[in-house]
């Protein structure tokens, strides 16, 4: 009897294999796309001046001299020396924008973002159905690590005022803060972009799910790093006693809704103290922009659900182009406005209040009942939220909506979030000014103070409106890819939408 249970015993494993095997997705053919962003001359462009450009507006923009800086403002009379003593230009030439100080504390904090997201309790869940079968689970926490940070950060505020170190450090070590994070945005992109190259070959077993993004594998090297080759990558960390769920970290994920956009607020304070050291008060457009883009993020990282449904996530692979553009370009580039004020010291009164309140509200209102309306009608359309909405069965068996929001564009939430971004520019006014020696309110002495010359006023737009401008090319190009895609995955089905939906982001007119 013994021999004979063996080998049923034996018998039931092999079965239980084989089913294994079988229930092990398969890694398909991965799709592929032509160029975008301008094919490889583009993502060369970008790649390497972007950063450049991230530089420029910090150094042209100055409490130095001006916004902008004096000297541009005649060039026939300008001089690269002229220039660099004009924007503060580092003693030790390109070796001052780097420092091991400055790069070991930003390091810091993305490690503690790592360490909230592992340890904190999270909800999991599971993302949209991938290429190859499967669904990747997440832990999402991001909401309650953000609480965390900005709790620390206000139990600091509290014990020493606007001179916390926090505060006092990023003002004063800024230009090297973009260095780190330009560094650490490089190395994971490579990192990813080396790795992705173990994303097993189409036709073997893939139990990890990993699968390369439509658009990331053209073959052209630097196109591939710049857009992202994998489009979900992943890591393990090797800690025992926690569950699956929180010792796998996606890195694109952790990356966008993380370090960076929580990293844009915290300098958006470390801007209200700077201006409050300087001038021993706080205006009312400072604190508008602070407050409306906090929102902003703190509402971003309470739907962290809502985001596992974006472009960004099901399309597009996780390369330089979202790395640099998640931790470098969205901290530095959208937080002008509050450091432009810290500078600059303007007072709104009850009229402006009232005109940024109005615009960030339309804006907000489109932009948040739009994208909860999406995320619903996808995970749920039983949800009686949704239950009304009115759609077209696709061939591939999709939905595409074709009542509320998303009856009048196609794209209603690029417009809510166009508008907003008004907001957050509004409270600059007619920005320009220079810095010239007066008596400060604070400490009594001749220091330097911003004025808004007249050779000035104006030209500071140019730098506090580029995030409206850019905003809106980036959303009707984010738009146009779209279109694109779903042209592609449709066919004929996407047409008959497009007639039924006609508008593609502000309704009735484009």
């Amino acid at each position: 009897m013994a021999p004979k249970a063996a080998k049923s015993e034996k018998a039931v494993k092999a079965v239980k294999a084989v089913k294994a095997v079988k229930s092990v997705p398969i890694q398909p053919v991965p799709e592929k796309r032509g160029y975008e962003f301008g094919g490889p001359l583009g993502a060369a462009g970008i790649v390497f001046g972007l950063p450049v450009l991230v530089y420029v507006f910090t150094f042209v923009c100055n409490d130095v001299s001006g916004c902008p800086a004096p000297g541009l403002l005649s060039p026939s009379t300008l001089t690269l020396d002229k220039l660099k003593s004009e924007v503060g230009w580092p003693e030790e030439g390109v070796a001052g924008l780097f420092s091991i100080e400055a790069t070991l504390w930003t390091l810091s904090y993305y490690l503690f973002s790592l360490f909230l997201q592992v340890f904190l309790p999270g909800q999991v869940a599971e993302g949209v159905t991938l290429a190859c079968g499967g669904r990747h689970k997440y832990k999402l926490n991001a909401f309650p690590s953000a609480l965390v940070i900005l709790g620390g950060l206000a139990a600091g505020t509290y014990m020493d005022g606007a001179n916390f170190v926090v505060w006092t450090f990023l003002w004063d070590n800024y230009v090297q803060v973009i260095t780190a994070n330009l560094l650490i945005a490089s190395a994971v992109a490579i990192f990813v972009y080396i790795r992705s190259f173990s994303v097993p070959n189409p036709g073997k077993p893939n139990p990890e799910l990993r699968e390369l993004a439509p658009g990331g594998h053209t073959g052209n090297p630097l196109y591939d790093f710049f857009i992202g080759r994998e489009l979900n990558p992943r890591i393990r960390l090797p800690i025992p006693f926690i569950d699956e769920a929180s010792r796998t970290i996606d890195i694109k994920l952790f990356m966008e809704m993380r370090p960076g956009l929580l990293g844009w607020t915290i300098l958006n304070l470390s801007n209200v103290a700077h201006q409050y050291r300087t001038y021993g008060y706080v205006t009312d457009s400072i604190i508008l922009v602070t407050i409306f883009q906090a929102f902003y993020i703190l509402d971003a990282v309470y739907m962290e659900p809502a985001v596992m449904t974006t472009m960004d996530i099901i399309m597009d692979g996780f390369g330089f182009m979202l790395s640099f553009g998640d931790v470098v370009w969205v901290p530095h580039v959208y937080s002008i406005q509050s450091r432009y004020l810290a500078v600059f010291p303007l007072q709104l009164g009850w009229t402006g209040i009232a005109l940024v309140l109005g615009v960030t509200a339309v804006g907000y209102s489109i932009f948040r009942g739009a994208n909860n309306q999406k995320n619903r009608f996808r995970t749920n359309p039983n949800d009686p939220r949704v239950k009304h909405i009115k759609y077209i069965e696709t061939a591939s068996g999709s939905r595409l909506m074709t009542s509320g929001w998303w009856g009048l564009a196609r794209h209603i939430n690029y417009l809510g979030d166009w508008v907003m971004s008004w907001a957050y520019c509004l409270p600059t006014g007619i920005a320009g000014y220079a810095m010239i020696e007066s008596i400060s309110p604070v400490t009594g002495n001749l220091e330097k103070q911003a004025v808004q010359t007249p050779e000035a006023r104006g030209w500071g737009m140019i730098l506090t409106y580029f995030y409206m401008l850019y905003f809106g090319v980036l959303l009707i190009h984010r738009e146009m890819r779209d279109e694109e895609k779903c042209k592609k995955k449709y066919g004929a089905d996407w047409d008959r939408y497009t007639s039924m939906v006609r508008s593609k982001i502000i309704p009735g007119i484009y």
